[in-house]
């Protein structure tokens, strides 16, 4: 999970919102908000980190305080967000991200600046996400459904690769690798404007991590 910078909201949204009795289920331009998210989340899912293209089946539109308990927010650009499709036609337990979560809350917001969500979670050499606060914890994994075996293993992919870089950098220079390249490595997987490689996080939380232990 990574913190995602809102851009100006689509000026459909704007307008739709000041007519009389708008709601979310009437407004007429969703594909504008999916082409909205899908740039300024770089192409990644806003939970899971897997790709999202701008069409319908391909992701879904989210909003991160539900319909239900929060039709005042069902048009705020703030509480909306694009998530992938995350297994909606499968059973229950094989569902992930908006898919799985439904009408439920969630503690943080990755939209959210203040909260720096990429800080609020961890990995595990096995590809498993947590977070080192209970609740959310909790939340990653019942609500979101973040530990399914496929997704695991796909973040674990992504965290070997950046291992396997780690390893053979040191056996080139034959010592640490030295901060400048650990920071030069993570400047690869986040510059630029365009899509994300899925999971990409992941490799960028395991370099932070190398960063911050490191003497200064």
């Amino acid at each position: 999970m990574r913190t995602i910078t809102k851009s100006k909201e689509p000026r459909s949204l704007t307008e739709y919102r000041k007519e009389p009795g708008a709601t979310y289920a009437d407004y007429r331009h969703k594909q504008e908000l999916r082409q909205a998210f899908v740039g300024e989340q770089r192409g990644l899912c806003c939970y899971c980190m897997g790709r999202i293209e701008p069409r319908h089946g391909s992701m879904r539109i989210e909003h991160w305080r539900s319909q239900r308990w929060y039709p005042d927010e069902e048009l705020s650009y703030e509480n909306l967000l694009g998530a992938c499709s995350g297994g909606e036609k499968l059973p229950r337990g094989e569902q992930h991200c908006d898919a799985r979560k439904g009408d439920r809350e969630l503690k943080w917001s990755p939209a959210d600046p203040t909260r720096q969500i990429e800080k609020r979670v961890r990995y595990g050499t096995d590809g498993a996400i947590g977070s080192n606060d209970a609740e959310f914890d909790n939340q990653l994994s019942e609500v979101l459904n973040l530990n399914l075996t496929r997704l695991k293993n796909n973040r674990k992919g992504v965290l070997d690769e950046v291992l396997r870089w780690w390893k053979r950098e040191k056996a080139r220079i034959r010592g640490p690798v030295p901060r400048a390249t650990l920071l030069k490595q993570r400047n690869k997987r986040v510059a630029g404007r365009g899509h994300l490689t899925p999971y990409s996080q992941v490799a960028v939380w395991w370099i932070d991590q190398k960063v911050a232990r490191m003497p200064a």
